[in-house]
């Protein structure tokens, strides 16, 4: 069961619950607003520990006071705004997913909180509900899917957590009544984003052995029947019929079938070329196939369809969420294992467009399936094409887990996803396709190889995906990096991330509010 976000006009100073949430900017001396009016209640308690300097309002700081009944709140939580020069929805969303953890650990099943930065703070109200309702779902999710009832407690990697302690209701509690409805709709979209980039997560974090391609097209089916959407499936013997022979050489090695999952949201029936094609990576586990992985940190390698998984979850948002856009979604499914039958270095296949590629490593094994997946968007007459991918190492050296890279051959569309990803809180950073790096994938007996070496690994890994993208505007995001978190902090938890399904819903909305 998950947690509802409400929105209610009221008096915080009047309203019962076992916690209430103010914040406070970094160097306020002075609380006002809100927190101001919660200080005065509590006789200036708020306002002696800023003194003292035990409360800064720096980003992310908590402080936790108990009221002994002077107001109807069992408890006040300040939280840390940081400086207001840069403040904006991110740090809303940040503080709103470690207070819900804070008050969880505390036992407390629900709480209320006023809207962060809709006043002072510069934020108008829908924007402040969504970051709140974002925050909180994403900041409180937990995966223990696998963890029998009587061994629940640490589900959360460094925190300990009782079953009873979920919270279930967080209710935004706003003085002015004419900014109620502002709320309530930016709350209602955070909860749609939230919720969908959970199920990426959860798909993620299953382990291999139960995310199997197929399990992957009966989580696409659904997302498909609850979200209104159309749904094919392409097996082998229709890969075969269309020559995608560079997703079948990957899949060769495996026992489990792959699978090319199409999802169609038709936002603008009447206007076919108002498109967008989604393109997922989602190779369920990556032995490196015949070039093997070192053992250490392979269980991570269930991680290799973060992509895929990101499409589907966006495909939902999109479908509850109804911009007026066509939006088709592919994920190309397959494992990449070293059975008898896999694919050999120095192999040759031929990809659904006719293009050749010599296989120079079989862990290079993204950028084929994902070429055959490029191919088939385009005979569908995708026009625009955003491609998902852990695809590099080579981009964790570069950029980190602080930003997913960014190629393309379109600046316009680049753009699109930057300001999408502005507004969803999910960072990227832009690397250059100059036709230098295109040498690098040069091969002696085919059209091109499927690694070009060590020198701009994950640009090399592009510039072989934009022979499949052709004549369409096209944008390559490399999410190896990204994908997973090493902690909690704000709405990120340990483990999957769901980056970037928020941007590509929010890419969505955003090119049909354009149309």
């Amino acid at each position: 069961m998950g947690t509802t976000v409400n929105v209610v006009a009221g008096d915080i100073t009047d309203f019962p619950t076992p916690a209430l949430v103010v914040n406070l900017f970094q160097g306020v001396t002075q609380p006002g607003g809100a927190t101001g009016a919660i200080d005065q209640a509590l006789g200036g308690a708020i306002n002696t520990l800023i003194a003292d300097g035990e409360i800064k309002g720096k980003l992310g700081e908590l402080t936790l006071l108990h009221t002994m009944g002077r107001i109807r709140a069992s408890r006040v939580v300040v939280v840390g705004l940081g400086k207001s020069d840069g403040f904006d929805a991110g740090a809303v969303r940040r503080v709103s997913g470690d207070v819900a953890r804070f008050l969880r650990r505390k036992g407390v099943g629900e709480f209320a909180t006023i809207a962060h930065g809709a006043g002072i703070g510069g934020l108008d109200a829908r924007e402040s509900g969504q970051a709140i309702a974002e925050g909180t779902v994403l900041g409180l999710y937990k995966f223990d899917d696998y963890r029998s009832d009587g061994n629940r407690d640490g589900a959360d990697g460094d925190e300990t957590v009782e079953r009873h302690a979920d919270i279930a209701t967080v209710t935004i509690v706003e003085r002015n009544a004419g900014n109620v409805d502002a709320l309530r709709s930016g709350v209602a979209v955070g909860t749609v984003l939230a919720e969908a980039t959970t199920l990426a997560r959860d798909l993620v974090n299953h382990p291999a052995n139960v995310m199997t391609p197929t399990r992957m097209a009966d989580a696409a089916r659904e997302v498909a029947t609850s979200a209104g959407l159309e749904l094919d499936v392409i097996e082998r013997d229709r890969m075969t019929q269309h020559g995608m022979g560079a997703l079948l050489g990957v899949a060769q090695g495996s026992e489990e079938p792959p699978m090319l999952i199409v999802l169609t949201y038709r936002g603008d029936p009447e206007n076919p070329d108002n498109n967008l094609g989604l393109v997922g990576k989602g190779i369920t586990f990556d032995t490196g196939g015949i070039s093997l992985k070192p053992a250490a940190n392979m269980e991570a390698m269930k991680g290799d369809m973060a992509g895929g998984a990101s499409v589907i979850a966006a495909m939902r948002a999109i479908g509850n969420l109804k911009p007026r856009i066509n939006v088709t979604g592919l994920i190309a499914a397959t494992e990449n294992m070293p059975g008898g039958r896999a694919q050999r270095p120095g192999d040759v296949v031929t990809a659904m467009n006719g293009k050749t590629i010599e296989v120079i490593n079989t862990d290079a094994e993204g950028r084929l399936v994902l070429a055959d997946a490029l191919c088939y968007a385009r005979q569908l007459g995708l026009t625009r094409l955003v491609d998902v991918a852990t695809l590099t190492g080579a981009m964790v050296v570069t950029l980190g887990k602080a930003c997913t890279g960014i190629m393309g051959n379109s600046s316009e569309l680049a753009d699109s996803v930057r300001t999408a990803g502005d507004s969803s809180g999910e960072r990227f950073w832009e690397l250059p396709m100059l036709e230098d790096y295109r040498e690098l994938i040069n091969s002696d007996v085919a059209d091109m190889k499927n690694t070009g070496g060590r020198q701009a690994g994950s640009i090399t890994a592009a510039m072989l995906l934009r022979e499949f993208a052709e004549d369409a505007d096209w944008v390559h995001l490399d999410i190896a990096g990204t994908s997973t978190a090493s902690s909690n902090k704000g709405h990120l938890v340990k483990g999957a991330t769901g980056v970037p399904t928020r941007t590509l819903a929010q890419l969505a909305m955003n090119l049909a509010k354009g149309n």
